[in-house]
């Protein structure tokens, strides 16, 4: 496709989402069941959306399918074949050096292969033999914990269980997963301010929000779904305020497919009503702000002896620190939070005139948030600011992360943690017979680190693309061809896997919208949404090859070969998943009836005690966590003249590329570009088109070799003193050491960089 800048005019979704979805069918998927089968996506009996998380009002809905839904599964649908023969043509050497989009668009993996470095290239192996070679590796370190168990968001809770299982008897618990890398500030910063690390709202609380506060996520490429929600939030005359650094379509207006009117007469519904573009890494500042006017103004007000504007009640009996944090927000001063956040003083004091006339306010955040040095005190500054007014524990109000990956909260709640509680652990080694290991393994970034050190034998991944998703390229890559073992279970090919260790093994399964069936007949599996709602899905595709495996069957193969003594009935749970649930059951709180439950249309919510108001913290309440000064990444950004952001395209999943345009912010055919202000490129003498070079700045401001080169500057609506680029190509503009030190998450979200002009 032709490279162009042209601006978006027209709404979120609309004609562009189902022109964008006609696109991906054909370019990807035989006309035929496969596309008809899209109609029982996210509907009972049907599959869950292999997408982002967000949840289904029913699973009952016609055709409840976004654009970006669409394009995964016909990524995942595709008619496209990866095959032996595909590999006996091309040496690894040689696919390195495609693009990540054209290793991916080959094709669905077809057959197990294992890496023949003599000739540079991939072979077709039996899967016993496969299992076999992968046992005896693993059975020859002598300790487990120099073997890294990675699992993307993708993978099922009933395979997530078996493979913490498998994990645990073989003696670590080393479970890096891509939640570090998006949302474990939320995991960490939610459990230390209300004892739980998940949102607190369900979806019907939409329906009850006075305000909805949108900050650091862009909902129209990231989670779609949720535009539908926000819809329904604006027509009943309820407020929407985006805050973020960039100007999203998906945050202003919105053209429902699914309305008839709506898309006949070209109309849209407008969504947030207030838009204020904060600066990149201006988010503490900015809350900060906020808290200072309310406070101020509940102070002015008692003594005037008017109504309190903060829920004085709520905070007594149910807060703790409240004078700690009041102390901390009323000595920060205005020059900084106006310095670092980027807006004005006036602005601050409008969100505060709307958050504080909202009886019920829900604040959804994204990585905006969370991709920072100080991230998980970013997340509980949001907190701090709904605890004022008591927004947490009843209808209407609370704290929602936009979890990105379909079950990535799913894994974490059966047991994919290298934190792993005592009251687990004993129930594992009650109903299995084997005690796990309680040290603490290894998260992403750890993990990473002792590959790249050497100090790591093997890598086992349940999907993903770790190498590429990670910061730091050069210390990745070196690091994966060192290890002794890599094995990867995948749908596609993608750069990670052409990393090639001393034995690797590319693993093909079945995805999503497959068949499983096995000895029992068909299995469905279950997912988690960003809400709790548990639910199941069912494949019902043919499978793309007949030498493709279930992930939970994978698991139990690599389980049998490597422990000859285990103590799992592995051939039981492949046989019948449903074996696999009542195990889970004994070992997971709020399980009970699992099997049954699944059955229910929608599924089960699972409890969350801080939507009760029941505090799980060691204080007994929820906490006001304050947080010094109002630098997001003091470390590295407090003097910078310009912050980095990365971002997604919408022809963007993660680290996987559908396409080369990002339709909504007007780039098309290309990806090598960069985003600045208006008035921010007049400052840096540079105009539409020139071509950059964006430069990576250490603490001290002083210019890195980590760089990217040419780069296309495209002038956007967006925040003075931020820039922003398209993930994976500037992960390697941060180090593996530049994350957060209480929850270990890249700071992918704030890098001081310069721009370079090329002449």
């Amino acid at each position: 496709m032709k490279k162009k800048i042209e601006e978006y005019t027209g709404p979120a979704a609309g004609w562009g989402a189902v022109k964008a979805v006609a696109q991906a069918l054909r370019g990807q998927m035989e006309i035929g069941h496969d596309v008809i089968a899209m109609f029982d996506m996210n509907k009972v009996d049907g599959f869950d959306c292999p997408g982002c998380a967000w949840p289904d009002p029913k699973h009952t809905a016609s055709f409840d399918i976004c654009e970006n839904g669409a394009k995964a599964i016909a990524w995942e649908a595709t008619s496209k074949r990866t095959t032996p023969e595909f590999f006996a043509k091309h040496t690894v050497t040689e696919l390195l050096s495609w693009d990540d989009f054209h290793l991916e668009d080959e094709g669905r993996l077809t057959h197990p292969m294992k890496y023949n470095p003599q000739i540079d290239k991939y072979e077709p192996i039996e899967w016993d033999e496969a299992f076999k070679q992968i046992g005896e590796k693993l059975q020859n370190y002598s300790d487990p914990n120099t073997v890294e168990f990675y699992t993307s968001g993708r993978t099922s809770n009933e395979a997530a269980f078996l493979y913490q299982l498998l994990a645990r008897e073989y003696g670590t618990n080393n479970f890096p997963d891509c939640s570090n890398m998006c949302h474990e500030p939320t995991s960490v910063g939610l459990a230390a301010s209300i004892g739980v690390g998940k949102a607190t709202v369900l979806l019907e609380d939409f329906d009850k929000a006075d305000l909805v506060i949108c900050i650091g996520h862009n909902p129209g490429t990231n989670h779609p779904r949720m535009l539908s929600s926000l819809r329904e939030v604006s027509k009943r005359g309820a407020k929407i305020i985006a805050i973020n650094p960039l100007r999203e379509r998906g945050l202003e207006r919105f053209a429902y497919p699914q309305d008839v009117v709506e898309m006949l007469t070209l109309e849209s519904t407008p969504l947030a009503g207030h838009y204020y573009k904060v600066r990149i890494g201006g988010d503490t500042a900015l809350i900060k702000g906020v808290m200072k006017v309310l406070i101020e103004r509940h102070q002015t007000a008692l003594e005037a002896g008017q109504p309190p504007i903060l829920d004085t009640d709520f905070i007594s009996t149910h807060t703790h620190g409240y004078d700690a944090l009041k102390n901390d927000v009323l000595t920060t001063g205005w020059k900084d939070i106006l310095r670092v956040s980027g807006l004005s003083r006036e602005a601050i004091e409008e969100i505060a005139d709307l958050y504080s006339e909202a009886k019920n306010t829900i604040i959804c955040y994204g990585m905006g948030i969370t991709q920072h040095q100080h991230g998980t005190q970013n997340v509980q500054q949001l907190v701090n600011l709904l605890l004022l007014k008591g927004n947490i524990g009843r209808e209407g109000a609370g704290i929602c992360p936009l979890r990105g990956h379909s079950n990535v909260q799913g894994d974490r709640t059966v047991g994919i943690t290298e934190k792993p509680s005592k009251h687990f652990l004993d129930k594992i080694a009650q109903r299995f017979g084997f005690q796990p290991p309680s040290e603490f393994g290894h998260a992403a970034v750890a993990s990473m680190q002792a590959i790249s050190a050497g100090s790591a034998n093997a890598l086992i991944c349940m999907g993903g693309n770790l190498a590429v998703a990670m910061p730091d390229k050069e210390a990745c890559y070196a690091g994966m061809k060192k290890l002794d073992l890599a094995v990867h279970t995948a749908t596609k090919l993608n750069r990670s896997h052409l990393l090639t260790a001393k034995n690797t093994f590319l693993l093909p399964v079945l995805g999503r919208s497959e068949i499983d069936r096995q000895a029992s007949g068909a299995q469905c599996i279950t997912v988690e949404d960003s809400m709790s709602m548990v639910h199941a899905s069912k494949g019902l595709l043919k499978p793309v090859s007949p030498y493709l495996k279930s992930e939970c069957a994978i698991v139990a193969g690599i389980a049998k070969a490597t422990i000859p003594a285990t103590k799992v009935e592995w051939d039981n749970f492949i046989d019948n998943y449903d074996l696999i649930r009542d195990a889970m059951e004994v070992i997971l709180p709020d399980f009970d009836n699992y099997n049954a439950r699944i059955k229910i249309p929608g599924g089960f919510h699972l409890t969350n005690a801080a939507s009760e108001r029941r505090w799980l913290t060691q204080s007994g309440k929820a906490n006001f966590v304050p947080t010094e000064g109002v630098i997001e990444d003091p470390k590295s950004a407090v003097n910078s003249e310009l912050i980095l952001a990365t971002l997604r395209s919408h022809d963007q999943y993660n680290t996987t590329i559908y396409g080369m345009n990002d339709r909504y912010r007007g780039v098309f055919g290309q990806r090598d570009v960069v985003f600045i202000s208006e008035g921010e490129a007049k400052k840096q003498k540079l105009k539409a088109g020139d071509k950059v070079n964006i430069i990576a700045l250490d603490s001290n401001q002083k210019p890195t070799k980590r760089r990217l080169d040419n780069l296309t500057v495209v002038i956007y609506d967006m925040a003075d003193r931020s820039v922003a680029t398209y993930f994976p190509e500037a992960n390697n503009l941060i180090t593996l050491d530049n994350f957060d030190p209480q929850c270990g998450i890249p700071a992918y979200k704030n890098i001081p960089v310069k721009l370079e002009i090329v002449m």
